[in-house]
């Protein structure tokens, strides 16, 4: 759980309700030691800034590039995609997809919906969306998870890599937070492609 501002804390509650053992993320150790990283709602230039000042930018790169799992909520969301046009920091760049900063408005804007999402069984989840980003131009391998009656996009996925523009850990529903444990799951249980040195080695 990445840990540098935000509401992280709300995060670890969900995923220990689960039974999954969460920690707080801010050194390059506790990075590498994670199977999976959630990226919370909160300041997402404020967080920008911080990856870099705790020297993590480029080693969480390193690290989803290798095949981590991350899920970025609101702010992480937006640090994750490849295309931020208002962020004054670099994002993660991660995410084939453009992010639109407060795009339903000021806080006073902040509202509920009860959203059906890919992937999640049982109904339609509470939603609950606080100065809230849209997700446009999807890349070919991004896969629409939830889209607003008007269309908008609200929760998409790559690969290993999960964006939702609402806050999950905000509500006492956590099948989104057990998507997102089952990809880390199934990404501890595909071993990592070997290298051709190791390939050489095992010959």
């Amino acid at each position: 759980m990445l840990a540098l501002q935000g509401d992280f804390h709300e995060h670890i509650v969900a995923l220990q309700a689960l039974g999954v053992e969460a920690f707080e993320v801010r050194t390059l150790a506790q990075l590498e030691a994670a199977d999976g990283l959630i990226l919370p709602g909160g300041e997402s230039t404020t967080i920008a800034r911080l990856l870099i000042a705790f020297d993590l930018l480029e080693p969480l790169r390193a690290r989803i590039r290798a095949g981590l799992p991350v899920w970025g909520t609101c702010a992480g969301a937006i640090l994750l995609a490849k295309r931020v046009p208002a962020l004054d920091r670099p994002p993660i760049g991660a995410m084939d997809v453009t992010v639109d900063r407060n795009a339903f408005g000021r806080q006073i804007d902040s509202f509920e919906e009860a959203l059906t999402v890919t992937g999640i069984e049982g109904g339609a989840i509470h939603a609950v969306f606080i100065r809230a980003p849209v997700i446009r131009n999807p890349g070919k391998g991004v896969e629409v998870l939830c889209r607003l009656q008007d269309g908008r996009i609200v929760a998409c996925r790559e690969g290993r890599l999960l964006a939702t523009s609402f806050h999950p850990e905000l509500t006492t529903d956590y099948r989104m937070h057990a998507l997102f444990v089952d990809m880390v799951r199934e990404a501890m249980a595909t071993p990592p492609p070997r290298t051709a040195r190791a390939r050489t080695a095992t010959a």
